[in-house]
């Protein structure tokens, strides 16, 4: 039989993180009614935003550096495994319907690739070798992001994910649910949400899962408002995918510009269903080539070109 010395010392690891403590006062919680289980799962779930309220100038910070690079060209890459690359890649599978991003604009890595969604891939997440041979297949550049996440702080896939991109030139942000974490320390940009231990123990899918959902929302969210992608609370750049798509972007254009239902039709018929160039028709009175123009040499900021336009 193999030894494994590792195990212990893991073992004493995962003991000093708080993300895994044991709460002896939940030893009975089987023998609970359901609706208690449920409202002390509701009651633990309340603490997170207020975690979270407590890095917000660190979050603003990230997605400040993101959205510099980003508007270069660069990519918003999320590495992690487990649940942590899972709501990475659920991030960045959003942001091509809700903000029109480009393929491979926004990218999710889970350690153990795509079948690691939906089974666990045995050994993948404790390797930073893995880590490595993923960024390399993306040909990662100085003004590539990537942000590593592990509610522990300690996931080798994550940490290598980071050190190897920051060796690279890269911007790094490391997301940990622990502090002291060897991921933030990893980063340029250490965000240390510390959600506490769990309601069952070491099950860091609950609090910690939300907590990391929660980060990534915003670093998505608010750098693409940074980058154009909105006009006011309004997701312009919405991409009109299917029929409810197609609906969200006629009243997003009635909502923008006030414009009778037939003027918004015309608008988005004259711009190829293009809401950004549909409004810009609408509020500066050009046509649809002039306000694809317009917008290009704006860098897609509908406000900017509002602003030529009425000149």
């Amino acid at each position: 039989m193999t030894s494994t010395p590792h195990h212990p010392d893991l073992r004493s690891q995962l003991e000093t993180l708080t993300t895994e403590a044991f709460r002896p006062e939940l030893a009975e919680i089987d023998r609970m009614p359901t609706l208690d289980i449920a409202r002390l799962m509701n009651g633990e779930d309340t603490a997170v935003p207020a975690a979270v309220a407590e890095r917000l100038p660190e979050i603003a910070a990230a997605v400040d550096a993101v959205a510099v690079r980003m508007a270069r060209g660069g990519r918003l890459v999320y590495a992690g495994a487990g649940t942590a690359g899972r709501l990475g890649v659920l991030d960045a599978s959003e942001c091509p319907p809700t903000f029109n991003t480009a393929p491979g604009q926004v990218v999710g890595l889970i350690a153990g690739g795509p079948d690691a969604m939906v089974t666990s891939v045995e050994g993948a997440e404790d390797s930073p070798e893995l880590a490595r041979a993923d960024l390399d297949a993306l040909a990662l550049t100085a003004d590539d992001t990537v942000v590593g996440v592990s509610a522990s702080g300690r996931t080798p896939y994550a940490v290598g994910a980071v050190e190897y991109a920051r060796s690279l030139g890269a911007l790094t942000v490391g997301l940990a649910c622990n502090r002291g974490s060897a991921l933030a320390a990893a980063a340029e940009h250490g965000i240390e949400v510390v959600t506490g231990p769990e309601l069952l123990t070491g099950s860091t899918r609950l609090k910690a899962g939300t907590a990391q959902k929660l980060v990534l929302n915003m670093l998505s969210t608010i750098t693409m408002i940074r980058l154009g992608k909105t006009y006011g609370n309004l997701m312009v750049d919405v991409r009109a995918s299917n029929e409810k798509l197609r609906a969200r972007s006629r009243r997003i254009v009635a909502l923008a510009t006030g414009a009778a239902d037939d003027d918004v039709e015309r608008a988005l018929t004259a711009t190829g269903g293009e809401v950004k160039d549909a409004i810009l028709v609408l509020l500066a009175d050009v046509d649809g080539p002039t306000a694809a123009r317009l917008l290009r040499e704006s860098d897609g900021h509908l406000r900017a070109a509002l602003a030529t336009a009425h000149g």
